[in-house]
């Protein structure tokens, strides 16, 4: 990036700060603080083991040095400006969650900015699942983290003094790991019998349940020998296997709608196993673990400018996730209203504010939100006005 381009850019991300109020996180004199200043050369300077004490007041923080980049800890500590975490002394952490749009599993390097962003909210959206339903946490902070996914900040009082241990089987469960028959089936009596139950309420039960369920449908809605051929095809399934679970299906499907085990003999449960590896593919939150199990994390700060696409990072309300569009409702209107002039080094199309654009290389005349977009993007460099 030409000094030009950081200079401009600085500048504007500044003018920013001035316009907006930034809400800080909770507690966030007992924060670690961090930035990445706008510094020439290559690679970037990440300045960090500041409290709010060593920055000022954060408005006139970020007004007067306009940085790149703003984080804050997950954690608390006596003295966050410690320069060893020992010497910080840990007193609790937030939960943090991190989606990433190109680190989904299956991620397409063809889909286009705006298509990554799309799959990811969906990826957020079962996580959000995860962490209202079945851990049934309540203070979550939901944010696009201005580049390339989500955040969830989780601030219960529960596990604020969760070690790294107990973190990392938070991650298990959202992720699926180590999911087996063993760890979801529960043995009840049922009189003078003991029935075999997969639990239909909630958790990874109810998943597998339910993806069950869309299976004994498919099997019902076609004829039998295809039905038993069908069958066949699940690991473990063979033709007598089949042919029971087709007559369960038939005849008891009530009680495989209870989550019955013993419907179909060892053949429904069999079917159960086949099917809890395709619903941990399909229904797990692969999120970034190493960032939820840290309790020192530093994340994004709300509010600010994300350096690496000049979009905000920005809170959504809980009940606005569904309609918000990261690339109408996350430009800055500080880059709204106003043209510029770019060099444009990496042309191709862009989608932004539900407009389509595809600059050509070379210098071109377009709105400052695009232009900042591009050059924070390493695709353009600043024109001559």
């Amino acid at each position: 990036m030409e000094e030009r381009t950081r200079a401009y850019l600085r500048g504007r991300f500044g003018d920013h700060y001035r316009r907006s109020e930034i809400t800080p996180p909770p507690e966030a004199h007992e924060r670690e603080w961090g930035y990445v200043p706008w510094t020439g050369g290559p690679g970037e300077t990440y300045i960090r083991h500041k409290s709010l004490l060593d920055l000022g007041e954060l408005s006139d923080f970020l007004a007067r040095e306009r940085p790149r980049h703003v984080y804050f800890s997950a954690g608390r500590y006596d003295d966050p400006s410690a320069s060893t975490m020992g010497e910080k002394t840990w007193r609790s952490s937030d939960l943090i969650f991190d989606l990433d749009g190109d680190h989904l599993p299956r991620a397409d390097p063809d889909d286009d900015y705006g298509e990554m962003l799309e799959k990811c909210k969906d990826a957020l959206l079962r996580l959000l699942d995860f962490l209202e339903d079945d851990f049934a946490f309540e203070d979550l902070t939901v944010v696009f983290s201005g580049g390339r996914g989500y955040h969830v900040h989780v601030r219960d009082e529960s596990i604020q003094h969760l070690e790294r241990d107990a973190r990392r089987e938070i991650v298990d469960y959202v992720r699926g790991i180590g999911l087996d028959p063993d760890s979801l089936i529960r043995t009840e009596m049922r009189g003078n019998v003991t029935a075999r139950i997969l639990p239909t309420a909630g958790g990874w039960g109810r998943r597998v349940h339910r993806r069950l369920l869309a299976f004994v449908d498919e099997i019902d809605a076609i004829e039998e020998t295809a039905a038993i051929d069908r069958l066949q095809e699940l690991d473990g399934i063979g033709e007598g296997r089949a042919t029971t679970i087709y007559g369960a299906i038939q005849h008891n499907r009530e009680a495989i709608e209870r989550g019955n085990m013993e419907a179909g003999g060892v053949g429904i449960r069999t079917l159960v196993d086949s099917l809890i590896t395709d619903t941990v593919e399909a229904e797990n939150a692969p999120i970034d673990e190493p960032v939820t199990t840290d309790t020192n994390r530093l994340i994004r700060l709300p509010g600010s400018i994300h350096g690496g696409s000049g979009l905000a990072v920005q809170r959504i309300a809980r009940d606005a996730i569904d309609d918000f569009d990261p690339l109408v409702d996350a430009v800055p209107e500080t880059f709204v209203g106003h043209e510029i002039t770019v060099e444009v080094t990496d042309p191709g199309p862009v989608e932004l504010r539900g407009d389509r654009f595809n600059p050509e290389a070379g210098e071109v005349t377009v709105p400052e939100y695009l232009g900042v977009f591009l050059m924070a993007r390493g695709r353009a460099e600043k024109g001559q006005e």
